[in-house]
């Protein structure tokens, strides 16, 4: 692991510490004592490089932390499974939380990682209402794959199968019958790579 230079580790927290509601540029630069937005975009750029840190190009506000040397864990953002508009994907809606994860259940790039609470009991005996569900961005699964997808709006957790032309959607609940996707309004959010079990009664 590359050394961090110590403003940068103090970046590091002051971004952790904020990662749910980020800070701007200047109000970073006014955390850290610096001179100006091109001190702190470098220090950002060195964490990038590093390995720490994984922002989004297209919203500098927008990062994953990949690396927390304290703690050993990344940090995925949560997002519900509120119904999208016809162009709309759920990883345009605000996050509704920030889950510190393992590494070691990662197997992908840590920066594809999102997460989802399952709802529902389509998916019985496999998915759980309230279950987390740890997904890989991927909008090419293979057959039998769990995904996160969206159809005509509405979000859902579902196996994945080509059949010709069609894409089913099939429930692990022997009481929901398949789902044929409509051509004009899919699109798969990601594939499911995780579990994370949770009794919420108790």
């Amino acid at each position: 692991m590359r050394a961090l230079h110590p403003k940068q580790t103090e970046l590091l927290e002051i971004l952790k510490s904020n990662i749910s509601d980020p800070l701007t540029m200047e109000e970073l630069a006014d955390r850290l004592n610096v001179s100006g937005k091109s001190v702190v975009f470098h220090h950002i750029k060195q964490l990038e490089k590093k390995g720490f840190l994984k922002r989004n190009p297209a919203n500098p506000r927008d990062y994953i932390i990949l690396k927390d040397p304290e703690r050993n864990v990344i940090y995925l953002k949560m997002y519900g499974m509120a119904k999208c508009g016809p162009e709309g994907t759920i990883l345009d809606g605000e996050p509704t939380r920030i889950v510190p994860v393992d590494p070691s259940m990662i197997y992908f790039p840590a920066c594809k990682g999102f997460m989802v609470e399952a709802k529902g009991d389509s998916m019985e005996n496999l998915i759980a209402p309230h279950d987390w569900l740890i997904v890989e961005q991927n909008h090419q699964p293979k057959n039998k794959d769990v995904v996160v997808c969206v159809n005509n709006g509405e979000v859902m957790v579902k196996r994945f199968t080509q059949d010709g032309e069609n894409v089913i959607l099939q429930s692990e609940n022997p009481r929901y019958n398949p789902i044929v996707a409509d051509k004009t309004a899919f699109r798969v959010e990601g594939i499911v790579r995780s579990i994370i079990k949770r009794n919420v009664s108790c």
